[in-house]
């Protein structure tokens, strides 16, 4: 098996921001309307929502979005992009290749000796042609490309794939481009889900490399794993037989077509199971995770985070040790765990460990473990 090593990384936040403030202000003033007409109806209020309360339920402040026209805007409440020309570069495609090419940069190499491109996204503009394919021309890869989608464990599993194709000599080098532009995805006429989500797109170049390359500076990745387990405690319902199911097929509602979860169910559920995740991975190559110099978590929930790490070292954990960036980007679901990595990683010594873990969606979670070579 040949060693793998990730040379190159890269991120694109988008510049628009929107805190919690405004945002829940046009909630709220959306709920006030809608009450108006529940109330003539005999039906139950709908709550209001307050930017103390979703700092202390995700420890969210702001979240950075691709498009934000007309996501506070309470006739509409969704961002406003236009549908572009077939031969045009699509938006979605778009956001992953500039992030891929930052990290074809970092790593300094030619994108045409790049032959694998995985796409791995929890939210994918279409289904074909493959979002991936059009990043790879979009960036001058070569070689083969494809999509791949599993919640917000998407990068982790990217990762997964192109790692073992890598070392197994099937290909040479892999990017793993994550661009999540969920808040066209998002209901932000719901209490539960409208604060979570943000936009951003990562990218992750991976290289298969002989025993006496200089790669100093670089991550050796050691190994990764998956896991899944049936859950429809988060769910998409959006997809092709939507229109199919509908008794006027040219009016698709899509009411219950959005991100819904049960967010106490997901918390406890997700918390005990990645906990044993990483304890067990970690295990299984020789670690505990006080050997693990920094851990590069799902960026879902900061209590939840908190949680899982105390569970696994018996103790709190500080951000030095694990960073986050959810309170500036809110969840950018399976970029946010290497954006995280993309901006916390440069202080680490020859020698120390890191893990990127994942987990989401599926049930899923996906981790990696890394050294600093």
């Amino acid at each position: 098996m040949k060693r793998v090593i990730i040379s190159g990384t890269g991120a694109t936040i988008p510049q628009a921001v929107i805190g919690n403030e405004e945002l829940v202000e046009s909630y709220n003033a959306f709920v006030e309307r809608e009450n108006v007409v529940r109330a003539a109806e005999g039906l139950e209020p709908l709550p209001s929502s307050s930017a103390k309360f979703i700092e202390h339920a995700s420890g969210i402040r702001r979240r950075h979005v691709h498009t934000p026209d007309g996501i506070l805007d309470i006739d509409r409440m969704a961002p406003r992009i236009p549908a572009r020309d077939d031969d045009d570069l699509s938006v979605l495609a778009e956001f992953g290749a500039s992030a891929a090419k930052a990290a074809i940069d970092d790593a300094g190499v030619d994108p045409a000796s790049v032959d694998l491109v995985v796409c791995a996204s929890s939210h994918l503009q279409r289904m074909y042609p493959a979002i991936g394919i059009e990043i790879q021309k979009a960036v001058g890869a070569e070689g083969a490309a494809f999509d791949l989608s599993l919640g917000c464990s998407s990068a982790a599993s990217g990762l997964h794939v192109a790692f073992n194709l890598l070392r197994a000599g099937a290909h040479r080098r892999a990017l793993v481009v994550t661009p999540e532009l969920i808040t066209a995805h998002l209901n932000f006429r719901d209490r539960q889900t409208h604060f979570i989500f943000g936009d951003a797109a990562t990218a992750l170049l991976l290289e298969a490399v002989d025993d006496d390359r200089d790669v100093a500076g670089r991550f050796e990745l050691v190994d990764t794993r998956n896991w899944t387990q049936f859950s429809n405690n988060i769910r998409s319902n959006f997809g092709y037989l939507n229109r199919a199911a509908e008794e006027d097929a040219s009016r698709v509602s899509m009411d219950d077509k959005l991100i819904k979860q049960q967010g106490n169910k997901v918390f406890k559920d997700v918390t005990v199971a990645s906990h044993r995740f990483i304890v067990d991975f970690l295990a299984d190559h020789g670690h505990t995770p006080h050997t693990i110099r920094r851990f590069w978590l799902h960026q879902a929930n900061g209590r939840m985070n908190a949680m899982i790490l105390k569970l696994a070292f018996g103790e709190e954990v500080g951000q030095d040790r694990a960073p986050m960036v959810l309170d500036e980007l809110g969840n950018t679901a399976a970029a946010g765990a290497v954006v995280a990595m993309h901006r916390h990683h440069k202080d680490m010594k020859a020698g120390e460990f890191g893990l990127l873990c994942t987990y989401g969606a599926g049930y899923s979670i996906g981790g990696a473990l890394v050294r600093m070579m």
